[in-house]
């Protein structure tokens, strides 16, 4: 399998939480289209052969196909692109969109997942992730799913006359006949929101592809469309695949995150979503990751196509961000990082 070699990043000794040997082989799943994600994907790529040249299973990228819910074509675009997967060893997996498409984009990565082939386990990254990290040494229970705890507090949003967390909360476990109590951490205090289930979709894995996607379009499409009454103050777009989520979840027996999966959203992974965050509060390994993994020209030569790329990483524009924020002191929540960036003119998605 074609590799990366970043002798200077992989040098340290695997932290004791990461096995020294690979565990159950599974399928690495990513959403890619025409735009910014073929770019984001490509750099995902890259990086998980740079950071785990030992991964052997396949880099399934997910490709939302042409049809009555994308007004224009949302295939990857370009010979230079799809160049680079090909030589990064991604498979281009086509799927299509039934449920969703252009009006609720992020309902590509709820509808892709039965494209996938059952014969093994998945984990499904967002394509703004970078691999930084032995990925294929976490010891997945690939039985009982999980989700990235790299979250805030952003749904639901609490009206002064209307619902609190538990009637929301609950209204969306009794739709589908699911035990509710079990999901909740009694740890924290009633009504507040890290006491419920709820995860970033920026990764989730399970044992049974098709299983899992089946129920996550089942739960997603019944409450966009017809929303339980508790749900009358709430917006779902764009969250209502962080909604679903915990549900589909928790309907499969699986809950929060153990211990062995701590290096993700940690020295495995890092799930940057815009590079002027990833500049201003990620480590400097995930900024040399960054950095290393997109200067061959074969690949740079992709990048410099996508302008936020280019002027980020390439003209230096991510490293006058860098120098703006102390990472032990970062502004929160994430909304007044941003707004600094903003301010300074240097944010670009």
């Amino acid at each position: 399998m074609p590799h990366l070699h970043i002798p200077e990043l992989l040098s340290e000794p695997l932290p004791d939480t990461i096995p020294t040997q690979p565990t159950t082989p599974f399928n690495l799943a990513v959403v890619a289209q025409g735009g910014r994600l073929q770019y984001e994907a490509l750099l995902l790529a890259a990086s998980l052969r740079a950071s785990d040249p030992g991964f052997a299973g396949r880099l399934i990228l997910l490709e939302p196909q042409p049809g009555p819910l994308w007004p224009r074509d949302p295939r990857i675009r370009g010979e230079v692109t799809r160049a680079g997967l090909d030589r990064l060893g991604a498979e281009i997996v086509p799927f299509q969109s039934v449920h969703f498409g252009a009006a609720y984009p992020y309902g590509n990565k709820i509808e892709a997942l039965t494209a996938l082939p059952d014969d093994a386990p998945f984990l499904f990254l967002d394509s703004d992730t970078l691999v930084t990290g032995p990925l294929s040494a976490i010891p997945f229970d690939f039985s009982r799913p999980s989700a990235s705890m790299r979250r805030e507090g952003t749904w639901p949003q609490i009206e002064l006359y209307g619902p609190g967390y538990t009637a929301i909360w609950r209204s969306l476990y009794d739709r589908f006949g699911l035990e509710f109590e079990g999901s909740l951490d009694t740890s924290q205090p009633d009504e507040f929101w890290r006491r419920y289930l709820y995860f970033n979709a920026g990764w989730f894995f399970f044992d049974d592809p098709q299983a899992f996607g089946a129920r996550f379009v089942e739960y997603a499409t019944s409450i966009r469309n017809d929303p339980p009454p508790e749900l009358v103050c709430q917006s779902l777009d764009p969250w209502l695949d962080q909604v679903v989520l915990p549900l589909v979840i928790h309907s499969f027996g699986g809950g929060r995150p153990g211990p062995e999966l701590e290096p993700l959203d940690s020295i495995a992974t890092c799930h940057w979503r815009a590079l002027p965050l990833l500049y201003a509060r990620e480590s400097d390994r995930v900024v040399e990751v960054l950095e290393t993994v997109s200067a061959p020209n074969w690949i740079k030569k992709a990048l410099k196509e996508h302008e936020p790329f280019k002027r980020m990483i390439y003209q230096g524009r991510g490293q006058k961000v860098r120098a703006m924020f102390d990472r032990d002191n970062l502004p929160t929540p994430e909304q007044k990082l941003r707004n600094k960036i903003k301010a300074a003119k240097l944010w670009m998605r």
